[in-house]
């Protein structure tokens, strides 16, 4: 038995031998690409077509990779962006002997819109209101008519508490330049400020709608203490409407959007149909407010990058967004912008905290 064994041993030694040499004697596949350019530019939607040839003859597999992902196992490969941003497409072509790999990289600029004379220097839509409780929500500044009266010219919106914000579009694409590029105006003054963040976007897909990423534009607080992202405020409609509105954030605390005896509607937004709702964001610390002087209360600015936070309107730069992770992003232009609420503070007399906006605009236009 043992004698058999070891000849039936012998025999695969043979045969694997036998056959390592086989797959030795093919060579590695020659592979011709049909562009042999590495670095290709991409325009959104129109279709781009890939291909390669093995000249040698040899038998081989092979596939195409989108980000690392296999989309073909043939000779060609057709690629039609839907949104802007770099795409990596790597071709592999692969036999016992060997591997061939090509590496595309496809930029895909988002799309700009042009200004023209007809172009406002001041957003022109309206996409989303979505105010916190506040004691001027449901009626003015407080509510649709409000938000709509700062499109193509200055009015006042207010947001609420923090998380409150609003959605706005140019009619063309603020191009992001050497300095500052948007200014907001709110009613901000010397020593009271009631900060905004501010985020942006750029219509990747280009369809008109703020349906892509939404940057985050870093201001003097980002990554500071008492500074937080992915932060979350879950409001509920008090019973009866006219009282205090409840509020539980993300982090397990509770507290309360106080009335006062100056507006005596309900704070909850009506058009809320739940009877909750929750808003997501960043937070500022509220460390700059002093109620020492109950007369007198202050609510000091930040150095830069907020709305409602300095007198005459704030200057603020594009080149400061960031994506989810904390890191710059290189953004050509924008074409949405929304600002929110970022401190959660109840003032006493002067009632909660919330961010003003009395216009928005286009700085290259702004004469």
């Amino acid at each position: 038995m043992k004698i058999k064994s070891y000849l039936l041993l012998a025999c695969l030694f043979v045969i694997t031998l036998s056959a390592c040499k086989k797959d030795k004697s093919i060579p590695a596949p020659q592979v011709e690409m049909g562009d042999s350019k590495k670095d290709v530019e991409g325009k959104l939607n129109e279709k781009l077509s890939f291909s390669a040839s093995v000249k040698n003859g040899v038998a081989f597999q092979q596939e195409w990779k989108l980000d690392g992902e296999v989309k073909s196992t043939d000779s060609i490969y057709e690629f039609t962006p839907i949104t802007s941003g770099i795409y990596l497409i790597e071709y592999t072509a692969f036999n016992n002997s060997g591997t061939f790999s090509f590496l595309y990289t496809i930029n895909v600029e988002a799309p700009v819109i042009p200004v023209t004379p007809e172009s406002s220097m001041y957003v022109t839509k309206l996409f989303e209101y979505n105010p916190a409780p506040g004691q001027f929500i449901n009626k003015v500044p407080g509510n649709l008519i409000s938000a709509e009266g700062i499109l193509g010219k200055k009015g006042m919106v207010t947001l609420g508490a923090w998380g409150g914000n609003i959605i706005l579009g140019f009619d063309h694409t603020v191009i992001n330049g050497e300095k500052e590029d948007i200014i907001v105006y709110g009613n901000a003054m010397g020593n009271f400020a009631e900060p905004g963040i501010i985020w942006v976007m750029q219509d990747e897909n280009n369809n008109g709608k703020p349906d892509d990423t939404w940057y985050e534009v870093a201001g003097s607080e980002f990554g500071k203490a008492g500074y937080k992202r992915n932060y979350s405020v879950t409001y509920t409609r008090p019973t009866p409407d006219t009282d205090p509105i409840p509020w539980k954030d993300s982090d397990g605390n509770t507290g309360f959007v106080a009335t006062n005896t100056f507006h005596k509607q309900s704070y909850f937004p009506l058009w809320i149909t739940g009877n909750e709702y929750t808003l997501t964001g960043s937070i500022l610390p509220s460390s700059g407010i002093d109620m020492t002087n109950p007369s007198y209360i202050t609510s000091a600015p930040f150095a830069w990058g907020y709305a409602d936070n300095t007198a005459g309107g704030d200057k603020i730069d594009i080149s400061n967004a960031v994506d989810k992770d904390g890191k710059k992003v290189s953004l050509k232009g924008i074409d949405f912008i929304k600002i929110q609420t970022a401190l959660q503070a109840n003032m006493g007399w002067l009632g909660e905290l919330s961010t003003e906006v009395l216009g928005v605009a286009d700085l290259s236009l702004v004469k």
